[in-house]
């Protein structure tokens, strides 16, 4: 039985699963398995993940509803949950194994851009995926991205899982209902990089204000925007 199992969904990865898939095949923790939650993909993401990891496939579209299928195929008593363009840096998994052996039910760490960025996309990086998640967590409304989430499994299955009924905000949705459980840990070094291409076709300034809209419509409302439009 794996220590932790990498879960990742997929839909049309040819051009980036490989940096998911070689970042895990370089990890200096050994003891895991890795799920590609694959949801119908028409080029070759499934041929290209069945090198490195176990496929299998998702009856619904949303990451949330992928990630849950994924959860239910895995053996972990960890759970990590990656993008497919998302690559973790090497001792990731050797982090959150050592981390959630001292009792918390959740950890997470920042996201860095993948290809080479302007400094104030980085900037915008810095700030979303470390300060604003630290605030969120110290604040008691933790507000994780689903491209580097590690959870207990007990604690997964114990809050149901990521809410199938939400295309986006299901990390934000998950986090808040995990933090009941117990205690969520930001680390620093359990960092991973992960494509831009979302904010380069967008913009940082639209981006930036989706986001900010889409928070309001989660923890004012709970009704998050109902669709995310598929990057290629």
């Amino acid at each position: 039985m794996p220590k932790i199992s990498v879960i990742i969904p997929a839909l049309n990865e040819e051009k980036y699963i490989r940096y998911s898939m070689e970042g895990l095949r370089h990890q200096t923790f050994k003891d895991f398995e890795t799920i590609v939650v694959d949801s119908n993909s028409t080029d070759n993401t499934r041929k290209i993940a069945r090198k490195y990891a176990k496929v299998v496939l998702a009856d619904r579209m949303g990451a949330g509803a992928a990630r849950n299928v994924g959860a239910k195929a895995a053996k972990g008593e960890i759970l990590v949950f990656l993008d497919a363009d998302t690559k973790p840096s090497k001792n990731l998994l050797m982090i959150y194994s050592n981390t959630l052996k001292k009792g918390f039910v959740a950890a997470t760490g920042p996201i860095y851009p993948l290809e080479k960025a302007k400094r104030e996309v980085k900037l915008a990086y810095r700030v979303a995926s470390v300060d604003l998640i630290k605030l969120s967590i110290k604040i008691g409304m933790p507000s994780l991205i689903g491209s580097n989430i590690a959870v207990r499994k007990d604690v997964f299955d114990s809050v149901h899982g990521f809410n199938n009924d939400y295309i986006t905000c299901e990390d934000w949705d998950l986090a808040r209902r995990v933090m009941k459980k117990g205690k969520i840990k930001f680390i620093d070094d359990a960092f991973v990089h992960t494509s831009i291409r979302r904010a380069a076709a967008w913009g940082i300034r639209e981006y930036a204000l989706f986001t900010f809209e889409n928070m309001i419509r989660y923890y004012l409302f709970k009704k998050p925007n109902k669709s995310y439009e598929k990057i290629g």
